[in-house]
């Protein structure tokens, strides 16, 4: 009885750090959102979270691998550098922007296309096989289509609306004829910017599977923060003069940049490189769909943001695109697995 309610812990450890891990980004998800409603510059809010991910990340680095750490080669640091433009600076940018433009629900669909898009990027880099006439290449195709589909649903088709309840709670205080009015002009724009951020995403992913393989995740993850946040400054400096524009307050705009620097790019991280080392990627990319729900749920409660028949089956075509290129991956590694 004790060595099953042993094993009965072991599993749910991972399960609820993913579970804590998503509902911990779906906030960020929720908070970009009010602090654009509340004048902030998306490349200013980026900097500063950046900013705050390097704070938190380097002493964490410093203590936790002191004596594990390799030296830093000019090879790390410019592996370094390009993954801070594409897991940092250059994707949190489309990805906010892309909240801006649309819904905390819609960008949170479009993060699901990560795992295709990685797959897409991996054939043309040469990283993985079609295997086309194999039943793990077929469905990997099958799932990268479903996705993009799924994409192409959800950014041009609308539909008609789907009424789950209403709380009459509104934090973004917006007229539903104008937000109706914004969404139809900026749907298309903001489809393609949150698909740019997938990709970006893609890269970084193949990318950190290079750095992880020579760098400690703690290490990795502080080197991308430091370069991403002065990257993310100089673009955002050069963008934006109005030194107005910077100033936090005791607001939204502060609890914003601090929540995605510290908890979101700092502590959710190593949440996640600790999952990672027990469970893999293929396990930590499986929960994706679950932000989708928190955020579905959070924005619907605290935005009132409408649920249409389009981003619901766009959300549908996506996640089990999702699952089918997972066990397309799955079923491949443990084939590999057997062939060791």
């Amino acid at each position: 009885m004790v060595g099953k309610l042993e094993q009965l812990l072991e599993w749910l450890k991972p399960v609820m750090a993913m579970a804590v891990f998503e509902i911990a980004i779906g906030g960020v998800n929720i908070l970009y959102k009010l602090a654009t409603k509340d004048g902030m510059i998306v490349k200013i809010m980026i900097a500063y979270r950046m900013l705050f991910a390097a704070v938190s990340m380097v002493p964490l680095a410093l203590i936790g691998e002191w004596n594990s750490r390799p030296k830093l080669t000019k090879r790390i640091f410019f592996l370094g550098f390009f993954l801070s433009i594409f897991g940092g600076s250059l994707s949190q940018n489309l990805y906010g922007e892309s909240l801006a433009l649309t819904s905390a629900t819609f960008v949170a669909a479009m993060t699901n296309l990560i795992p295709a898009m990685t797959f897409v990027m991996a054939i043309i880099l040469r990283m993985e096989s079609l295997s086309i006439k194999t039943n793990i290449g077929k469905a990997k195709v099958l799932g990268t289509i479903l996705s993009i589909a799924g994409a192409m649903v959800l950014t041009f088709y609308k539909g008609r609306e789907i009424k789950l309840w209403s709380t009459n709670i509104n934090l973004l205080h917006q007229d539903h004829h104008d937000m109706s009015e914004q969404s139809s002009r900026n749907q298309a724009l903001g489809g393609f910017l949150g698909v740019a951020s997938a990709v970006s995403m893609a890269v970084w992913m193949i990318l950190q599977a290079k750095l992880s393989m020579e760098y400690p995740p703690y290490s990795a993850t502080a080197l991308m923060s430091l370069c991403a946040s002065i990257q993310s400054v100089v673009y955002a400096l050069c963008t934006e003069r109005h030194w107005s524009a910077w100033k936090l307050g005791w607001n939204v705009r502060l609890l914003t940049v601090v929540y995605g620097g510290v908890v979101a790019s700092g502590l959710m991280v190593a949440l996640m490189a600790w999952v990672a080392r027990r469970r893999g990627a293929l396990y930590i990319a499986s929960f994706h769909p679950l932000l989708l729900i928190v955020v579905a749920l959070a924005g619907s409660l605290m935005l009132d943001e409408k649920l249409h028949l389009g981003s619901l089956l766009g959300a549908v075509f996506i996640i089990v695109g999702l699952y089918v290129v997972l066990w397309g991956k799955s079923k491949e590694l443990k084939t590999v697995a057997v062939e060791d």
